[in-house]
């Protein structure tokens, strides 16, 4: 059997994706079928206000650990339904989970470093019937890495046949970049659509911005800007070279002192200040590229943020030397690309093979990543 299945909540919590992945050894993964199932509102907020304020009871994280795991078997019932596959047909499932708090190594220190996710993959493989692999983060951090990212190395594996120099930006709740080469490189280079997302849920009770719609009619405030880009935790990491990962707990709008209260930023009209935000996450890109990334040559985006249309147009206007274009001019859909990494990383695991690089996350070596849940 060849067909694995790639479960993905991603740092947005605006749902699940399962992507249904045919992997060969020494061919590319192929994508079958995908599906995405969006949370309900209610559970969004809870999953995002855990992520920034780390506040909750064992009861209320171990429910939540077990609301995960009912909705990934969903997602899992769902794409087989679909795909016309049974359970007997796939070797695995292959399950991120959901991320709560994100904790890379600080100087060094290895104790400091943790990545916990949720999503009870022996509640996944009992009731959906398919072997699954799960917590593929924390054998990396145990060899002294990051834990993340991990996508790199699938980027790495099916899209690093290009003449040309080639990057992978992802643009999920946080933006990663992929530096496809010899010398692979990857790392969370600042927020995505994290920040953009929240200020619309605060101000105008809506996931996010449709198209950018909102931020195109809004116009950037430069000393806003600035301060937000001096901010002294956000300003230090992004100067940070690699390896380096984050999360939610730093790009958050507490974070950047936005609230609509009596903050200073209230006399500012939001599409303002989402303009702002928006420019703040091209920035950051861009600065990301200029100073790892290659000189020129192919960006390829996915994730969420290649729908924003605005946001595409702000990194565009800040790298005219790149030719920044979805990751579907070269064969793999936007908006599955992690959910087919994590099928082919328990491929990878199933077959006794390293998932990690040790180049992206600092690690120690390559690791078989992730423990094993018989069905």
């Amino acid at each position: 059997m060849s067909l694995f299945i790639g479960l993905m909540s991603g740092t947005s919590a605006d749902g699940m994706d399962a992507a249904l992945v045919e992997c060969l050894p020494h061919q590319p993964a192929r994508l079958i079928h995908a599906i995405g199932l969006d949370y309900e509102p209610a559970f969004s907020n809870q999953l995002r206000e855990l992520a920034i304020t780390a506040q909750a009871s064992v009861e209320e994280l171990a429910l939540l650990d077990r609301a995960i795991a009912k909705i990934s078997v969903q997602a899992v019932n769902q794409l087989l339904a679909e795909a016309g596959k049974q359970p007997a047909d796939i070797c695995a499932i292959g399950s991120h989970g959901h991320t709560l708090r994100h904790k890379a190594l600080r100087q060094q220190k290895l104790e400091e470093g943790f990545s916990w996710q949720v999503g009870d993959p022996s509640w996944i493989a009992e009731h959906s019937g398919i072997c699954c692999i799960a917590d593929f983060r924390r054998r990396d951090i145990a060899a002294g890495g990051q834990g993340a990212p991990l996508v790199p190395a699938f980027h790495q594996e099916c899209l690093s046949d290009s003449a040309s120099p080639r990057m992978v930006l992802n643009i999920g709740g946080i933006a990663n970049l992929t530096v496809l080469g010899e010398q692979l490189a990857g790392f969370d280079c600042g927020p995505g659509n994290a920040l953009m997302d929240e200020w619309c849920q605060l101000q105008w009770q809506q996931p996010q911005d449709f198209n950018g719609e909102r931020a195109a009619t809004g116009a950037v405030i430069p000393a806003l800007l600035e301060q937000w880009q001096q901010q002294g935790e956000i300003h230090t990491y992004l100067q940070q070279p690699p390896p380096k990962s984050t999360g939610r707990e730093l790009f958050n709008l507490d974070h950047l002192a936005i609230n609509t209260g009596n903050h200073h930023e209230g006399h500012y009209h939001p599409e303002d200040v989402l303009a702002t935000l928006s420019q703040l996450t091209a920035n950051t890109i861009a600065d990301a590229v200029r100073r790892f990334g290659h000189a020129d040559g192919d960006i390829l985006v996915c994730g969420g943020g290649v729908h924003n249309p605005d946001l595409m147009q702000r990194i565009r206007a800040a790298l005219p030397g790149h030719t920044i274009d979805s990751s579907a001019v070269a064969g793999i859909d936007p908006d599955w690309m992690e959910a087919m990494a994590f099928a082919w990383l328990a491929y990878r695991t199933l077959n006794q093979l390293p998932g990690n690089a040790p180049k992206v996350t600092g690690a120690q070596g390559f690791r078989i990543l992730g423990g094993i849940y018989p069905a």
